[in-house]
């Protein structure tokens, strides 16, 4: 049943950000312009001699919405895809639903339910993150792979000290 409910879920919560990639493809100057202030303020903060330009960063952030959309609706490297997704979403929100800064009260209600609703994805994309279909996570794999290759290698340490003794224990009877 699970497995039925992922199949719908994913793509249902892929297809925002295909739509919303290619809205960015086909007007990348207007969301440039929109994302203006949250690509200043990080320019600031990240020390780039040269950083791209918004158009150029509109556009990558395209194409991790249209790849990281049609990875998680596939079910291909779904966590990664999802992963790829909130970081792109944090930053478009930012970006876009400015509404504390709207003095309108239909215009900033209106912005502030769609930041609502990019928190809803976020959280969304974060289940997605983390659901391992049943199957146990990496860092459990590589935990218990670990525990796995002490237990051998005390072993063979035991092993190879009997082994030494009964050679001892040979050459003086």
């Amino acid at each position: 049943m699970t497995m039925v409910i992922r199949r719908i879920a994913r793509p249902l919560l892929a297809g925002v950000f295909v739509i919303g990639g290619i809205a960015e493809l086909r007007d990348s100057r207007g969301h440039a312009k929109t994302a203006h202030v949250v690509l200043e303020q990080l320019a600031k903060r990240v020390p780039v001699e040269k950083p791209p330009s918004n158009v150029a960063l509109v556009l990558a952030d395209a194409g991790v919405k249209i790849g990281g959309g049609m990875l998680l609706a596939l079910g291909k490297a779904p966590r990664l895809a999802a992963a790829a997704l909130a970081v792109s979403l944090i930053p478009t929100t930012l970006a876009g639903h400015r509404f504390w800064e709207l003095r309108d009260p239909e215009q900033r209600q209106l912005q502030q339910i769609q930041f609502t609703k990019n928190m809803g994805l976020l959280g969304g994309l974060m289940l997605a993150m983390v659901d391992t279909e049943g199957k146990p996570s990496l860092v459990w794999r590589a935990q218990r792979a670990g525990s796995k290759a002490r237990r051998l290698q005390a072993r063979a340490q035991r092993a190879g000290s009997r082994a030494r003794r009964l050679r001892s224990g040979l050459r003086v009877g």
